[in-house]
């Protein structure tokens, strides 16, 4: 009599387990672990202060709300570039966001699925900082189509913000071309 009470749960069971497999579908979430490495390129302008010793973070990302965001970016500095050409000016490491010095760092994270389309900078610290642009290369292969355009800056940025463009979203209205705000909690 026993037996019969089981037989009844052990078909439920195998009716679930072939009807999971059968769907290809699995109960956890997917959750995509590739990292991709960026060169993240940043001018600073040629304004008198436009220099800065403090903490730079970076926020950038694609559509699809893959976020990357970067607490030290001073840390990453590889090198310097020459604005004009991408050649490299020198490899001696040198302390970044100095005034009319194209900065590029070098950025590991999850890779993005669709073109980057919002860069945020944050300055933490007491100086100023005036940054003329900034752009993001995805270095590898299958992604590379899925670097930036140039994000221009072209004033001191505020203090403890994060403050940048973001063109992801947007929609033209009769009144213009309106976009999205996106709201970063700490």
């Amino acid at each position: 009599m026993a037996t019969q009470n089981c037989r009844p749960s052990l078909l439920i069971c195998c009716v679930l387990l072939i009807a999971l497999l059968a769907g290809g579908e699995s109960l956890a979430p997917r959750i995509n672990k590739e990292n991709c490495t960026y060169a993240v390129t940043i001018e600073t302008t040629c304004t008198k202060g436009a220099e800065t010793s403090n903490h730079i973070r970076l926020r950038f990302g694609d559509t699809n709300s893959n976020d990357i965001v970067v607490h030290h970016l001073n840390s990453k500095h590889i090198r310097r570039v020459d604005p004009i050409a991408p050649d490299v000016l020198d490899d001696v490491p040198r302390k970044p966001f100095q005034a009319c010095v194209v900065d590029e760092f070098q950025v590991k994270g999850q890779c993005v699925d669709s073109p980057v389309c919002y860069l945020y900078l944050k300055l933490s610290g007491t100086d100023d900082w005036r940054p003329g642009f900034a752009q993001v290369h995805v270095l590898e292969g299958s992604h590379s189509h899925l670097s930036s355009n140039y994000f221009y800056f072209r004033r001191y940025l505020p203090r403890h913000v994060w403050h940048g463009s973001d063109v992801c979203d947007k929609e033209v209205t009769p009144f213009g071309i309106k976009h999205k705000r996106k709201v970063f909690a700490k």
